[in-house]
């Protein structure tokens, strides 16, 4: 079921926030059949151990795009304090039951991730942004002002780990290339668009919108935000694990990066 959706012109969307992500986001079917259909996703597993890896003492933690908290109420449940942001109210409402559900208190903010000044400066210990959530945001300079809130919400020294799409890795299969090669000429040859921008169809609902990245791409925007990049953990085709040898064509071969970031320690 789509909520609300097509009772909103499409100039009253947040920022960054295309139409097809809108009903994505207010899908109630979604939001029933989202662990479910994640729950054999093996980046699911790999990013667990990233996030316990790199968070190890116990602060509060926000996570942008928080989904049903799949990587959050883990964290709440080892002595973190959390803080999911997500612009679909089912996702929260799921959220908010499941933490229940585990013996965990949460506070869960409705709203986009473009517009945070809600969230007070210096707050944060971690931040997370997984499953390409940031690449859901249409519009370099609105995923600049996601990475901009990122920066301002941390605390000096906090961590900040977010992961993306690598847009060449289409190159590697067929159906990808019929992608790739129009959309590269029209893109950097005719100069409509942005570069990674790509609107398809899930669960029905038409122009769901993902933004993937070149590596130097990636790695600017984080460094435009003033974040420093402690580890970037180029992804194995099948998610679960690193990339083997990265210094081979690591840009082409990656499935997607984890990057790990640090807010510097201010003088």
């Amino acid at each position: 079921m789509r909520l609300l959706a097509a009772y909103r012109p499409t100039w009253l969307l947040p920022s960054g926030v295309p139409r097809g992500v809108w009903e994505y986001a207010h899908s109630e079917d979604i939001a029933a059949e989202y662990d479910e259909s994640i729950a054999s996703t093996d980046l699911v597993v790999f990013d667990q151990q990233v996030i316990a890896r790199y968070c190890k003492l116990p602060g509060l933690v926000v996570d942008l795009g928080c989904g049903t908290g799949r990587a959050l109420i883990p964290l709440l449940k080892r002595g973190f304090r959390g803080v999911g942001v997500d612009l679909s109210r089912p996702m929260l409402q799921a959220f908010t039951e499941k933490a229940k559900q585990n013996g965990v208190s949460v506070w869960a903010i409705h709203a986009n991730i473009v517009e945070l000044d809600c969230l007070q400066d210096g707050i944060a210990d971690y931040c997370l942004c997984l499953f390409s959530t940031i690449g859901m945001i249409h519009g370099r300079s609105n995923r600049r002002r996601v990475l901009a809130h990122v920066r301002r919400i941390l605390k000096p020294g906090g961590v900040f780990i977010v992961h993306v799409h690598n847009v060449w890795f289409q190159a590697l299969t067929a159906g990808g290339r019929s992608w790739l090669i129009p959309h590269w000429f029209q893109t950097r040859i005719l100069g409509k668009g942005e570069f990674g921008d790509r609107f398809f169809e899930y669960h029905g609902i038409p122009n769901v919108f993902v933004h993937a990245f070149t590596r130097r791409e990636f790695v600017r925007d984080l460094r435009s935000a003033g974040l420093y990049v402690r580890k970037l953990i180029p992804l194995a085709v099948g998610r679960r694990e690193p990339l083997a040898h990265p210094w081979f064509l690591g840009w082409l071969r990656a499935n997607g990066w984890i990057a790990v970031c640090e807010k510097p320690t201010e003088a």
